[in-house]
């Protein structure tokens, strides 16, 4: 790890303020991430800002739904009431992530922001699109068990956010609040936040480089009520998803009227499934309606050696999820 130095901010401006003035610094809050990725000489900032004295704290409902400061961490988030009551899938992505340690130090905004565990990445050994743009992608050809089937392109086939929160809230229409140096806020829905690949792997998200996340906010529906997060892993525990599916559905008499439906580990990004919740409204909550929706999720897939298992375990584990929801 380079030297660096080390600020501690206590208003936002002068946050973003310090992050506008010197390109090569970084906002640390949790810092489970970004001083991994700083040890492995991945990523080099000369000065590191940290933000856990901001005020963007608290779990609260309000008008537009239930709004969680960006600094919360993610283990109190798990365990708030209103989080479990009212919104399952996202306490459960939250319980079924890390460990218990890491829970208790990552922030809410730090989590949203996680980059690629792809190996090639995290081993300068190797060239990446992603950290050197232009010097190629080795996991086109490469160990690709771990990475993308959907959105991926020429120059990044890596499951961009490995982790498992944003693939809830991108499957119940999360919006982001933004800061920049001007104290400007805007927001920003998670399904436009996430970019994909294409010729620009290195550009992952619209986040601009003065931009701190301050919040992110869930509307309250019934399909958020009514869900279920589902991951698969090598292993019980302290594992990323091979595939995680996210899903939220209204049903009145046997008939589905509304569903949210995203997937996690098969994608450039956490994948929300449009199209398959089309197929799902208006029919029977039934097996055979999932499976065809499920079918309809993976259509565009695009596998490689290691990771075609993707496709059919993606599918199985998303009819799982509706099947489970569909009984509760």
């Amino acid at each position: 790890m380079n030297n660096f130095s080390y600020i501690q901010a206590d208003k936002a401006k002068d946050a973003t303020a310090a992050k506008r003035d010197d390109k090569s610094a970084a906002f640390i809050a949790g810092g489970t991430t970004l001083l991994d990725l700083m040890k492995l000489s991945v990523e080099n900032h000369d000065q590191l800002i940290d933000v856990n004295m901001l005020p963007f704290r608290g779990i609260e409902s309000t008008k537009d739904g239930l709004r969680i400061g960006a600094l919360e961490r993610m283990s109190d988030v798990a365990a708030h009431p209103l989080v479990a009551r009212q919104f399952p899938m996202v306490a459960e992505s939250l319980l079924l992530a890390a460990s218990a340690q890491l829970r208790n130090m990552a922030s809410i905004g730090g989590n949203v922001l996680q980059r690629t565990r792809c190996g090639y990445f995290r081993d300068t050994a190797f060239p990446c699109n992603k950290r050197n743009p232009g010097s190629g992608c080795p996991a086109l050809t490469g160990d690709n068990r771990n990475l993308a089937i959907l959105g991926t392109s020429d120059a990044c086939i890596a499951t961009s956010y490995p982790g498992d929160l944003s693939v809830a809230l991108i499957a119940l229409d999360a919006v982001l609040t933004l800061e920049n140096a001007k104290g400007k806020q805007r927001q920003v829905p998670l399904t436009k936040f996430y970019l994909l690949p294409g010729s620009t792997p290195q550009r992952e998200t619209v986040l601009e480089p003065d931009e701190l996340i301050v919040a992110v906010t869930i509307p309250q529906t019934e399909m958020a009520r009514r869900s279920k997060y589902l991951k698969v892993r090598d292993r019980a525990s302290y594992a990323y998803a091979l595939v995680s599916a996210a899903v939220g559905l209204e049903v009145q008499g046997g008939t589905i009227k509304a569903a949210r439906v995203a997937l996690g580990g098969v994608g450039a990004q956490p994948w929300r499934c449009f199209e398959a919740e089309k197929a799902l409204v208006g029919q029977p909550a039934t097996e055979a309606t999932f499976r065809a929706a499920a079918e309809v999720a993976l259509r565009g897939a695009k596998p490689r050696e290691h990771n075609a298992f993707k496709v059919e375990m993606a599918q199985n584990t998303l009819v799982r999820a509706l099947s489970e929801v569909a009984a509760a």
